[in-house]
């Protein structure tokens, strides 16, 4: 079986790519709740990282019965990808808490392009995060437990 996703006119390369495109980005970046954990201490601090310290992927664990993930390198992980494949890829993308993918999957097609336009438009930069940990892995820390309640009866 084979899947075809048809995208309205994407950009041909970053040259096409406007300054709107990049401010809703950013914008979207902020109020999607992007940088609260692909960027170190960024919640932590209020929000006071500097842009240039942006979506590096961060360090901290969430640690839970799905086991132990952490929030991705974005500014590597766009770099690898073209805009086409992101779209397909935030589309289709199913993962492990806490990673809202589910919100992520209803995103426009242009909301998308712009997070991937802002994204592209800071460049990479940073190490890659840690892998991922299965339940019965000890992660080091610094991590987060999600106790969760047991299912109700």
């Amino acid at each position: 079986m084979v899947t075809v996703v048809a995208l309205p006119s994407p950009a041909a390369n970053p040259s096409q790519t406007n300054a709107g495109d990049i401010s809703h980005g950013r914008y979207l970046t902020i109020i999607g709740g992007c940088n609260d954990c692909h960027t170190e201490g960024y919640a932590e601090s209020g929000g006071k990282v500097p842009q240039k310290d942006w979506l590096q992927g961060s360090v901290l664990g969430h640690r839970g019965p799905w086991g132990t993930t952490y929030a991705v390198n974005l500014r590597a992980k766009l770099a690898t990808m073209s805009e086409a494949e992101w779209i397909t890829y935030a589309q289709t993308l199913k993962t492990r808490p806490p990673m809202p993918w589910f919100t992520l999957n209803q995103w426009s097609i242009d909301d998308l392009r712009a997070l991937y336009r802002y994204v592209r438009d800071l460049g990479p930069a940073g190490a890659s995060a840690p892998a991922y940990l299965a339940p019965d892995k000890e992660p080091k820390l610094p991590y987060v437990d999600w106790k969760l309640p047991p299912p109700p009866k």
